[in-house]
């Protein structure tokens, strides 16, 4: 397996591979950058097909990282692990400590935090091997979970694109075709909802879906039909890489603002988007909520006030965004990647 002719491969400072024999861990942290920071990025634990897809998903989940804390202006980089199993079956304590003293040994290069198949309980369980971790409750403090504050990140970057894209100053009667509702996408689906929009949903999770509909008066379509949903929004909350070339002629939407991690398949689908006159809002900088209210934990002074002031400026840095990209004829996400780039290569300059 090659990592430095990877495509993904983005000069990545670091790429640690881990074994455990007594739990079964087989993990990879990938530090992709850290000149304004340790690498900050949750641990995804799933059952890749392959460890070449693994692979893959860390690379390109990291970088992904450093320009998410660059743009939401944290004094962090960006890293990001993954563990090859399936999070029901194979999570158990011992797995998780053997991936706390991995994390450890890379001295504070890296700080791992709750994801995609992984929970506040099981920081707790990795912390018991190493300080690097965040997502961790305080006393006293309601924090944690990080996921109401990416979904409220979500909500303000849906509410800045659909000023821009539709023209709109409320969400009143906006439709919106939500793809996942797990916990972030729920969380965005009720905000969105005591807005006044309509929405859609779908999920793998039938009965949940179902459970959620009835509660927010939500329609409900099958996974393969999300694409084809008349709105004026599409949110896509659940995997990355969900916006291909057809489903890039399938959407019927003005808008696209969703929670997802590389929610384009290519560039090329980014450009599509552009030409069809859909307003993509970059995705590390709408669901950068949670690494911000991650990073606040590291402080001293949390307060959720300053937390949830500094989520809600995801707004302004996407009216800069969505601004330039009008002026300048180009695609959101390629304009997001130079704002982020004058922040992290600026510190680069330093560093040297």
């Amino acid at each position: 397996m090659r990592v430095f002719q990877h495509p993904e491969f983005d000069r990545h400072e670091q790429v640690v591979f881990g074994f455990d024999d007594n739990s079964g861990l087989q993990a990879i942290i990938a530090i992709h950058n850290t000149y304004r920071g340790p690498a900050l990025g949750g641990l995804r634990i799933y059952p890749y097909a392959s460890e070449e897809d693994a692979l893959t998903d860390v690379l390109r989940l990291s970088r992904g990282m450093t320009y998410k804390s660059a743009l939401a202006n944290l004094p962090l980089g960006g890293g990001k692990a993954v563990i090859i199993a399936d999070p029901i079956r194979h999570k158990t304590s011992a797995l998780l400590e053997a991936m706390g003293r991995l994390v450890d040994s890379l001295g504070g290069r890296y700080i791992t935090a709750e994801d995609s198949g992984s929970s506040e309980a099981d920081m707790q369980v990795i912390a018991r091997q190493t300080e690097h971790v965040s997502g961790l409750r305080k006393p006293g403090v309601e924090s944690g979970d990080p996921s109401p504050f990416t979904a409220h990140g979500v909500f303000c970057a849906l509410r800045c694109a659909v000023r821009h894209g539709l023209g709109r100053t409320h969400l009143q009667d906006l439709r919106v075709a939500i793809q996942g509702v797990g916990h972030v996408g729920a969380y965005l689906a009720r905000e969105l909802r005591a807005a006044g929009a309509q929405l859609v949903v779908s999920d793998v999770n039938e009965a949940a879906t179902a459970q959620l509909a009835k509660e927010l008066g939500a329609e409900v379509v099958a996974p393969a039909e999300i694409f084809d949903v008349d709105a004026d929004v599409f949110a896509p909350c659940a995997l990355g890489g969900v916006i291909d070339d057809q489903v890039c002629e399938r959407l019927k939407v003005r808008v696209v603002a969703g929670a997802a991690n590389n929610q384009l398949a290519t560039p090329a689908a980014g450009r599509r988007l552009h030409e069809r006159g859909i307003l993509y809002t970059p995705d590390y900088a709408a669901n950068a909520g949670g690494v911000i209210e991650v990073a606040w934990q590291r402080r001293h002074d949390y307060r959720r006030e300053d937390v949830m002031t500094h989520v809600e400026g995801i707004e302004d840095t996407l009216d800069e965004i969505f601004q330039r990209a009008r002026r300048e004829h180009s695609p959101p996400e390629e304009i997001a990647d130079r704002v982020a780039e004058e922040r992290f290569k600026a510190q680069t300059h330093q560093a040297a």
